[in-house]
């Protein structure tokens, strides 16, 4: 089983930046690897939905809402990913989720980090 712990959220006026990270750990799987890691948000009453992820490979996919602001990057040998988030709009509230899936096709999910863009 593996874990994975954000760190990162919380407050911050539009136009400014936050820096999210993740890390995964396991306490059973020794070496474990995991293929993807990314990122999700939640909003209050919508639907889960893609940030962005990126491979073990470097091979980064965003949503389109955060093209050209958010940048994800990961240091593989450390299982940590991070998403440095610029010039938040209030649109960009949302509980974040990290999420890594590993060879076997297992996904996990982390607990969410609340990120909230308001004035």
């Amino acid at each position: 089983q593996v874990q994975l712990v954000e760190f990162g959220g919380g407050l911050v006026q539009p136009g400014g930046s936050l820096r999210l990270s993740c890390k995964a750990s396991s306490r059973t799987l020794l070496g474990f690897s995991l293929i993807t890691m990314g990122w999700y948000r939640q909003a209050d009453g919508n639907k889960r939905e893609l940030v962005a992820t990126m491979t073990d490979g470097g091979t980064a996919n965003y949503a389109e809402s955060v093209k050209g602001r958010f940048t994800i990057s990961r240091d593989t040998a450390k299982n940590t990913v991070y998403l440095q988030m610029n010039t938040l709009i209030p649109e960009d509230t949302a509980v974040y989720y990290c999420t890594g899936s590993d060879y076997e096709d297992h996904d996990y999910w982390g607990q969410g980090t609340q990120v909230t863009v308001s004035s």
